[in-house]
Order: C-alpha cells, then structure tokens, then sequence
C-alpha cells in the first residue's frame, strides 16, 4: 500500500515532534496516565452498564410475566366466582327445582353468559355414569386452561367456533381449535345429590380486550418508559391466538395474530417445558422477552404466556447514556490537555525562541535571540546572551572571510580572463578548419564521382544507341513478323529507356542539382510489381522468397524510373544482406499521420543480419559501405532523389534479426526538402 498519502505524512509530522520537542513529550508524559486511568473507568463502566443493565433486563421482564400469570390467576378465579354465583343464583335453582326440559335449561343459561361476563355458559345434567365421570374427571381443578376443537365448541356455543377461528398468515392455513379459560362445577340437589354440572368460561382466541387489559396492568405507571413498546401474547401451540404484537414494530400498526413463535423458543418452552428469559426475535424485530408455558388441568403443555418489549429503544437509550458519559469524559479531556498544553507553551517558549533563532542562522539570516522577558539571571536568560555573544564573532570572522575571498577572486578572473579569451579562439579555429576539411573530402568525392559518371554515361549510352538501333532494324526487316516477338522488342526498348534514366540520374547527383526528370502521378503498387519481377530474374538461383502487401491506394508525384530504381536497389541490398536466403517482404500502404492521408508508404524488410546501431545513422552517407565490392552510393542516391520531391527514405534495424527501409511519398512533390533518417 502506498505510504506517502496525507494522513500518513500527518502521522510522521506528529511523530517527529514528539520525538524531538520537549513541550510535546512533557504533555505526553503528563496526559498519558490521566488518558488511560479515564478510558480504562470508561471501560470499566461500559462493561459493568451492559452486564448489570442487561440482567435488569431481564429480570424486569421476567418480573412483569410473573405479574402477568398473576392476573391471568386472578382473572381465572374471578371466572371462577362468576360461575358459582351463577351455580347459587335463585333463577338458577328455581328452574332446577321445577325440573324444566335440558334444551329449555340450555337455552336460558347460555342466554345468562353476557350477564356474568362470560364466552360460554352450559348446564349439563348427569344423565349416566359415563357422563359423571366424564365430569367428575375435568373438576380436578375448578378453573383451568384447555384446548376444544371445533365440534366441542360448537356444541357449547354455535358462535364460539367462528369467534375461535385464526388465520395462519405464514401458509394461508386456519387454526379452528380454541384455547379458553374454563371452569367447571358440579350442581347438587336440596338433598345433596348430584343434578348436573355447570360449565363456564372464557375464548382467549382473537380476544385482544383480554391481552390488553393484562399489558395495561404489568405496564401500569403512566411514566413507564417502557409502555409504548410493552406487549403480550397467548399462544396455542407456537400459534399467537390473542396479541397484541404489531405486524409493524416501526410504526406499531395491526396485531401479529396468527404468526408462529421463533424455533428457539419453541425448542425451550413448548419442547422442554422451561421459561424462557432473554432476547428473541419476535415477528419482525428483536425484543427483550419472557416465556412461560401453559398447561391444562393434566399438566400437559397447550400454549404459552407471552409478555416483552422491544430492543431498540432500549438499546438506543442506553447508547445515548454511553454517548453522553463519553462525550463528557472527551471534553474534560479536552480542556485538560489545552490547559496542560497552555502551561508547556508558557514553560518552553524561550526553548523555542533560541532553537528558531539557531535554525535562521543555519539557513544564513542575520538574526539573534535578544531579551527573552526572563530574570536577568535565568539559565535560559544567560544561555541566550552568550549565544548571541558568539554569533556576533562569528559574524565578525564571516565578514574577514568574505573579504579575503573578494580579493582572491579578483586576482583569479584577471588571470584566467586572457587564457579563456585565447582558448575560444582556438575552439573556434579548430571547428572553421574541421568543416573546411570535410568540405574539401566531400567535393573531391563529389568531383571524382561526376567525372566517372560522365566516362561511364557516355560509354553505356553508345552501345546502348547501338543496341536500340539494331533493335529498330529488326522490326523493320521482321515487318509482318514483328508482332510474335513485339513484347521482347518492347521490353528491350523499356530497358533501354531504363539504362538511359539511370545514367541521367548518376549524372544529375553528381551535378547536385540538375534538371529533374519528368514527374507524373502514378500508383505505386504496379511499379512494386515491375521492382520485384526485375529483381526475381536476376536472384533466380537464389532461394529467396518474395512476399507482398499491396494495400496502398493513393497516387502520388513521382519519377517512375526513378522509384524503381530506389526498390531495386533496395531489394539487392536485402537480397544481399540475406546471403541469397530467406524471405524478403514488400508491403505498400497509404501515409497517414494524425488521421490525415499525406501519400503512399513502402516497406522493404528482410530477414538478414541486420545493421549494428553504430552504423544505422552513416548508411546514408556518400561512399559509406559495409561490402567489399559496394560503391556506398547506392542508398546516399536514393535518398537523394526522395528528396527532390519532397519524400523520406528511413531505416529501422536490429542487429542479427534484420533490416526494415521505409519509403515515404507524398501526394503532391514538392521542391527540395531536408532529408531524415530514423535509427
């Protein structure tokens, strides 16, 4: 990762200040232990707030289920007495006494619930063994919690099966089962007997006046911060039947009836039976909870009682203690430390003063501490007067110095002043004499040159008139016949013409400067064709093979003798360079630089030894070879005739992979232009 980003250069500034100034490492050493000892009491503290807040927790939630159970106890034994002061009713007994038909009876105590407040309310009379035992069997306690299904409650209250209904919202499902508070007790006669019993109680399912009664009295102050969050539930099974859970903990909207309990607790209280303290995550959101199970009148667990609150608030009022107590402790921290800082300041102020005036005075300013606002006999009083002390004889000795050194220096320039004078003129003389003598080497060798030209030209141009001559005649004898050879007759006459250019171009080079031969605008790819035919009848026992690229399209102002001449000079070379093996490639393409189309490119590569880095930039200089039987003009007169119309001819090479000599023309030729290599 990188090291040099702001934070870690803010990092090694405060470092360093520590390491090397006194006022910083004595706060250090002041402030470090008051730091720790605080952190660690806040630390402390932390830990002690989440451990003993958190058991509070807990056993205040367990708290209110226990008040909770009790109210539940309470409402079952005030059930209880509704029932029996219905049982002792003089209407009761009245009806019982005059022997009134069972479905008469039934009628008008069911009619009796509402006044005794009650869900259902049935008298049935003791007509067999079977049904006094049955009875006899469910008065082992008088009020008790029980599960009926769907006929039990419809054969105590048509009513009571539709009111017991809950969806199940987890699966679409219907839970018709009723869990209900009942009491039954057993009708005797005048004479003791036996008549009946009374059974009466109340449907917990979908009954939220219950729940929220019983949360009103376990949350019960006004003040209680946790009243707005405080819940309470009865389950059938996992199966909230009567809550007042909300679908939406955020914004406490509806009630979760008809949602199952989380597997946790199922596994602890419906499983095994034990209540169950601690958080859990309750519908959609986490809160702090207490579960107990509950049992019918055979002991056999059939729902749970439910009572909690929700974590968040709770959680967000104890981190805003923990946040206030923190800031607190940071802005004590804060003072302590400007005012330990205040104090070192006002301590190491003259410190300061003289290690700023060392520091000017290294840097070359003329500067001294001066009256530092101390006892005359301060140490750092004293200390500062003899500092300033020597730096007024060192200035005093720097001034000496300088002067000695004025007049040293003097003396030097008027001595080396003429030598210098006398060394540029030679400097001088030596280069005049230096581009004299290259001047001289190249107009001999240029004068040398026009003069063999001129012997050579005028000796092939005789044979040549000779040859064309001849050929003339030939087709005029031939006459009719001339036709089956006109194609070699017409190839002998282009060579001719050929070996006419070539003498005439030696000539205009060796001239420097001659009449330009006729330029016209043509495409290059046929001349490539033409180069490279030439080149195969004289290589042909060579095993060299050609392969070509031919992908320009634009025409441009050239001497077409002139560019064949240039392609068959450098295909022998490559030829050469290659030893007469190998593969030899052409490749033309439009010039185009920065998206514009200058002209035709011309690519001549090979496969040879290549040119040594040294010698890539004299290739192009007249009579510069590396053949024992070159001339070294050959490339110094290609260039030389690109150049008169405005085209480059560069070299690119690595030694022992090969050569690659580019051909730039452009459009429209121009006048002479300087020509560039590129190594």
């Amino acid at each position: 990762m990188p090291t040099n980003g702001p934070q870690h250069k803010g990092l090694s500034k405060w470092t360093h200040r520590f390491k090397t100034m006194v006022r910083y490492r004595l706060l250090f050493l002041t402030s470090a232990p008051i730091f720790l000892t605080l952190i660690a009491l806040i630390g402390i503290t932390i830990y002690w707030s989440i451990h003993y807040t958190w058991q509070n927790a807990l056993l205040d939630v367990s708290e209110r289920l226990g008040v909770a159970n009790n109210s539940v106890t309470l409402l079952q034994q005030k059930q209880s007495n509704y029932v029996r002061a219905f049982a002792d009713s003089y209407d009761f007994r009245i009806r019982i006494n005059q022997g009134i038909l069972q479905d008469e009876l039934q009628k008008w105590v069911t009619e009796q619930k509402k006044r005794y407040a009650l869900d259902f309310l049935s008298f049935q009379r003791v007509n067999s063994m079977e049904n006094k035992f049955r009875f006899m069997d469910l008065t082992k306690r008088e009020s008790f919690f029980d599960v009926l299904n769907k006929e039990e409650l419809e054969r105590l209250d048509p009513e009571l099966a539709k009111r017991a209904e809950v969806p199940i919202l987890a699966d679409g499902g219907m839970e018709a089962r009723g869990l209900v508070s009942r009491t039954v007790i057993p009708v005797h006669s005048q004479t003791n007997d036996l008549i009946g019993f009374l059974d009466g109680g109340l449907l917990l399912n979908n009954s939220t006046v219950l729940v929220d009664q019983i949360r009103d009295l376990i949350y019960l102050s006004d003040n209680d911060r946790l009243r707005p969050v405080g819940t309470l539930t009865v389950f059938l099974d996992d199966l909230r039947v009567s809550t007042n859970v909300p679908l939406d903990s955020e914004h406490r909207l509806g009630r979760a009836i008809g949602t199952r309990v989380s597997a946790e607790v199922y596994n602890q209280v419906l499983s095994k039976g034990e209540q169950w303290v601690d958080r859990a995550y309750v519908y959609d959101a986490w809160y702090i909870t207490a579960y107990q199970p509950i049992k019918d009148q055979y002991d056999n667990v059939i729902g749970m009682l439910y009572t909690g609150y929700l974590m968040w608030p709770f959680v967000k009022a104890y981190m805003t203690n923990i946040a206030e107590i923190s800031l607190i402790t940071i802005m004590l921290l804060l003072v302590s430390g400007v005012m330990v800082y205040r104090g070192s300041y006002d301590l190491f102020r003259p410190i300061e003063r003289i290690h700023k005036v060392v520091k000017q005075v290294q840097q070359g300013k003329e500067k001294r501490i001066g009256p530092l606002g101390l006892d005359a006999d301060h140490e750092l009083a004293q200390l500062a007067r003899q500092f300033d002390d020597m730096l007024d004889a060192l200035e005093e000795r720097k001034i000496e110095l300088k002067n000695s050194a004025a007049q040293l220096e003097c003396k030097v320039q008027e001595r080396t002043a003429s030598l210098r004078e006398k060394t540029q003129d030679l400097e001088l003389h030596i280069q005049l004499l230096n581009q004299t003598r290259d001047k001289l080497v190249v107009h001999e060798k240029l004068a040398a040159l026009g003069e063999l030209t001129a012997g050579i030209a005028h000796e092939i141009n005789n044979p040549t008139a000779v040859i064309l001559g001849n050929v003339e005649l030939i087709h005029f004898e031939l006459g009719d016949d001339a036709s089956r050879v006109q194609e070699e007759i017409d190839a002998i006459h282009a060579q001719i013409d050929r070996i006419r250019n070539i003498t005439r171009s030696l000539l205009q080079y060796s001239r420097q400067g001659g009449v330009q031969d006729e330029i016209t605008w043509q495409h290059v790819n046929p001349i490539i064709d033409e180069s490279i035919t030439l080149v195969k009848t004289g290589t042909k026992k060579r095993d060299v093979e050609f392969v070509t690229d031919l992908q320009a399209q634009t025409s441009v102002e050239i001497n077409r003798h002139h560019l064949l001449q240039i392609l068959v000079n450098l295909q022998m070379n490559a030829i050469h360079a290659m030893n007469g093996k190998g593969t030899l490639t052409v490749v033309s393409e439009d010039w185009i630089d920065e998206g514009e189309v200058k002209g035709a490119a011309i690519h001549v590569i090979d496969e040879g030894c290549g040119i040594k880095p040294e010698n890539l930039n004299r290739i192009f200089s007249p009579f510069y070879t590396t053949k024992r039987e070159g001339t070294g003009l050959g490339l110094s007169v290609s260039q030389s005739i690109l150049s008169q119309t405005g085209g480059e001819l560069k070299a690119e090479s690595e030694w022992g992979k090969g050569s690659k000599f580019s051909i730039y023309l452009p459009k429209k030729a121009e006048l002479i232009l300087e020509v560039t290599n590129i190594a």
